[in-house]
């Protein structure tokens, strides 16, 4: 008899759905949950983005078509003009910039540009689940590289020329970092950057938190600043966060011109270009002052010091560092447990709050967890009270 997933390729096989989403659809058939499961900002995209899509709804008659694979002109130069101003680093519109339709599709073209069968990247550990998974998708490896959680998930830049071998071919930085909330500091960065260099090694740095540091921007440093970077680096913005446009799918590229000719095969093979109306709410998000990202930024500061209270009430249960930016928080489970898994799902059954496992991570994750405190306060109440009626205080 023929096996029933013959038909199935080996490496869409070898990887499930991200623990993020298998914990919402877990979730989804249960009444009254209280979700920190999921990375999606509650707020509503600004009101100065939507109204001004709503005027070109009705007075842009070329709103629903394509665009150049690269995006609009007009974008291109907005995202140059502000990758110019947030890094003093000037690049061309035309050769440096693609916009893409957020920086999951960036990578997933860079990944398809830059990986042949059992290429590998490195990523961090604990790092973003969904990085692994286009990795495998692509027939590539990755390398987890260890963060040094007795210093607060800081990088060990000294531990990544072991890492890298002939068929390593990149780096994934994230800062401040999914899923520990972690700031990398300038010179441990630099260092990074001295290394890359040094093996010819490309670095991916994906950058939605950037805007979410709290007390701590002076700790934030952006890599791609360094001019010595600019043939090695690749820097990705998304709007989904600091924008609220999670649901847009929007976001750009800045890249060497020569990986710009390559990657734009597989971004105009795969997707086209990505959505014009997305592109133009980009371009009114680059062009008008930002007004509500202070606001933004400031909510979240109070949930963060919100659900740092509710974890100090737990520590027979939690034991956490508080994060520096971005808004997730990776307390380690000190309460009696088989597997970060197992526990995640026991407390949905119980209690119907939603957690993520820290294993999907990466191997530095198993016996922690992810809670998103970009959710309402109420929520992060909800969940807390559970928690605690489960667990006693």
């Amino acid at each position: 008899m023929t096996d029933a997933r013959a038909w199935l390729a080996e490496n869409v096989a070898g990887i499930t759905v991200s623990a993020i989403k298998e914990m919402a659809m877990r979730a989804a058939p249960l009444d009254d949950v209280a979700s920190l499961t999921w990375g999606l900002p509650s707020f509503q995209t600004p009101a100065y983005i939507r109204a001004a899509v709503k005027n070109l709804l009705d007075s842009d008659p070329e709103l629903g078509m394509y665009s150049l694979p690269d995006g609009l002109p007009s974008l291109r130069r907005a995202a140059a003009a502000a990758h110019e101003a947030a890094t003093g680093i000037a690049v061309d519109p035309d050769r440096n910039v693609t916009i893409t339709a957020g920086n999951m599709q960036g990578l997933n073209a860079l990944f398809h540009t830059l990986l042949n069968p059992g290429d590998e990247i490195i990523v961090t550990d604990p790092g973003f689940a969904s990085h692994f998974q286009q990795i495998r998708l692509c027939r590539g490896v990755p390398v987890f590289w260890p963060l040094d959680a007795a210093q607060g998930w800081q990088l060990d830049p000294e531990a990544l020329p072991g890492l890298i071998t002939p068929r390593t071919k990149a780096i994934v930085l994230v800062s401040p970092s999914n899923p520990t909330g972690k700031i990398f500091s300038e010179a441990k960065l630099r260092r990074v950057g001295e290394i890359a260099r040094q093996h010819d090694v490309k670095i991916l740095l994906d950058d939605p938190y950037s805007h979410f540091c709290y007390e701590n921007r002076d700790s934030y440093f952006n890599l791609s600043s360094v001019p010595e970077l600019a043939d090695s680096l690749i820097y990705l913005f998304t709007f989904s966060k600091a924008y609220a446009m999670t649901g847009w799918r929007i976001g750009y590229m800045i890249l060497p011109e020569a990986v710009k000719k390559e990657v734009l095969k597989v971004h105009d093979a795969t997707l086209i270009c990505a959505p014009r109306v997305s592109q133009l709410a980009a371009l009114t998000a680059l062009t008008e002052e930002p007004v509500h990202l202070k606001e933004f930024e400031g909510v979240l500061a109070r949930r963060r010091a919100l659900i740092c209270e509710r974890l100090d009430r737990l520590p027979h249960v939690f034991d956490y560092h508080k994060p520096e930016g971005a808004y997730y928080v990776f307390p380690r489970i000190v309460a009696q447990h088989g597997n970060a898994h197992d526990f995640c799902i026991d407390v949905l059954e119980k209690t119907h709050v939603t957690l993520t496992p820290g294993a999907a991570f990466g191997p530095s994750g198993e016996h922690h967890l992810r809670m998103a405190y970009c959710v309402a306060d109420e929520v992060i109440d909800t969940a807390f009270d559970r928690l605690e009626k489960l667990f006693g205080v």
